[in-house]
C-alpha cells in the first residue's frame, strides 16, 4: 500500500485519542486552562458521567476574538513564552486540548475579557468551526462539551458506566483542588452529589483544603511536612502510621502543582513507612514537591500524568 497523507479531521481524531482518553481527561485539560488563566473560582457541571455534558466556568482573564479563534487550532498555545520545553511553568502547554476535544464532540467556548464590552461565543462541531457571535456574559470563560465521542462510537463503546466516569471526574477535580487551595471549586451535576470547596488563603490554606477534600479526620491524623533538600522543597501532610488504607488510592503526589503518578515518589513513601505499617496497609499522604522546572521533564506522557526527574536519587532523598 502506498504512503498517503491523512486528512485533517482524521489527524485531529488520532490526536484526540492521546489527549482525550475519557471524560475525566477533558475535565482535567479544561480546568488546567482555567487555573492557568488566573481563575479564583471554577465551576464544573457534568451530566451522564461527562458523556452528555461537561461545562467549565471560570472567572479568569478571558480571550479576545483572535485568541478565541486560535485556541481551537492544533499546537496553538499561550503557555510557552518561547520554543523551549525545559522551563514549563504552566499546567497546559501543548496546545492540543481544545482542538482535540472539538474534533470528537460538540464544543462551545464563550469568553470575555474585563476590558471588553461583551463576550464572544465560538462553536466547534466535530472539528468544523462556526463564526464567533457576540454574547452578554461576565468576565471569564465558559466551555461546554456535549456528546463526547458522538462521532467516534467505537471510543464511546469502551467507556465505563456513567457512575464510574463521574467518579473519575470527581477524583480529577479533587486532585486539582488539592494543588490549588486558593481557588474555589464547585462540582455539580445531575450525575453526582454537589461539592463546594471554598478558596483558602494564608499559612493554613493547604491544610484547610486537604481537610475539605480528604476529610477532617485526615488533618487530625497527619503531620505537616516542610523541608528543603537538594534544592527541592517538600511540603504537605503525611498520615500517621495508625491511619492507613487497604490500597494506595489515598496517596497523592504533586510536582510543581501538577498531580502525577511517579514510581520514585511511591517508592520513597513505601520505604519511609516500611518499619511502621503492615505490608498490606498503605499510609494516606499528600506530598507536594517543588523543583526547578529544568530538572524535571513533564512532556513524557500525552496526558502529562507521568514525568521524569533529572536526578531521581536526589528526589528520593528529599
Amino acid at each position: 500500500m502506498p504512503i498517503r497523507q491523512l486528512p485533517e479531521d482524521l489527524i485531529n481524531r488520532i490526536a484526540a485519542g492521546e489527549v482525550v482518553e475519557r471524560p475525566a481527561s477533558v475535565v482535567k485539560e479544561l480546568v488546567e486552562n482555567a487555573i492557568d488563566a488566573g481563575a479564583s473560582r471554577i465551576a464544573i457541571t457534568t451530566a451522564g458521567g461527562g458523556q452528555s455534558l461537561i461545562r467549565i466556568e471560570d472567572d479568569g482573564v478571558g480571550m479576545d476574538e483572535a485568541d478565541l479563534l486560535l485556541s481551537v487550532e492544533r499546537h496553538a498555545t499561550s503557555k510557552l513564552a518561547d520554543d523551549g520545553l525545559d522551563d514549563i511553568r504552566t499546567l497546559g502547554f501543548r496546545g492540543e486540548a481544545l482542538a482535540s476535544i472539538g474534533s470528537v464532540a460538540e464544543l462551545t467556548i464563550s469568553s470575555r475579557r474585563a476590558e471588553d464590552a461583551s463576550g464572544l461565543r465560538l462553536a466547534v462541531r466535530h472539528g468544523i468551526k462556526a463564526r464567533p457571535v457576540p454574547l452578554a456574559m461576565n468576565r471569564g470563560t465558559i466551555v461546554e462539551v456535549r456528546e463526547l465521542f458522538g462521532n467516534v462510537p467505537a471510543r464511546r463503546k469502551f467507556l465505563k458506566s456513567e457512575r464510574a466516569e463521574a467518579a473519575a471526574i470527581t477524583d480529577t477535580v479533587k486532585r486539582l483542588a488539592m494543588a490549588n487551595p486558593g481557588v474555589q471549586f464547585v462540582l455539580d451535576g445531575a450525575d453526582r452529589t454537589a461539592s463546594n470547596w471554598p478558596g483558602h488563603a494564608g499559612e493554613g490554606a493547604l491544610r484547610a483544603r486537604l481537610g475539605d477534600v480528604l476529610g477532617a479526620d485526615f488533618g487530625e491524623n497527619a503531620v505537616p511536612l516542610a523541608t528543603i533538600r537538594h534544592g527541592m522543597v517538600v511540603t504537605g501532610l503525611a498520615g500517621l502510621p495508625t491511619y492507613t488504607r487497604a490500597n494506595s488510592l489515598s496517596q497523592y503526589f504533586f510536582v510543581n502543582g501538577r498531580s502525577v503518578r511517579d514510581k520514585v515518589l511511591v517508592g520513597a513513601i513505601r520505604a519511609a513507612y516500611a518499619d511502621f505499617v503492615f505490608r498490606d496497609r498503605f499510609p494516606v499522604v499528600a506530598i507536594f514537591v517543588a523543583v526547578d522546572p529544568a530538572d524535571v521533564d513533564v512532556n513524557v506522557h500525552p496526558a502529562k500524568a507521568e514525568l521524569r526527574f533529572r536526578d531521581a536519587g536526589a528526589v528520593r532523598g528529599a
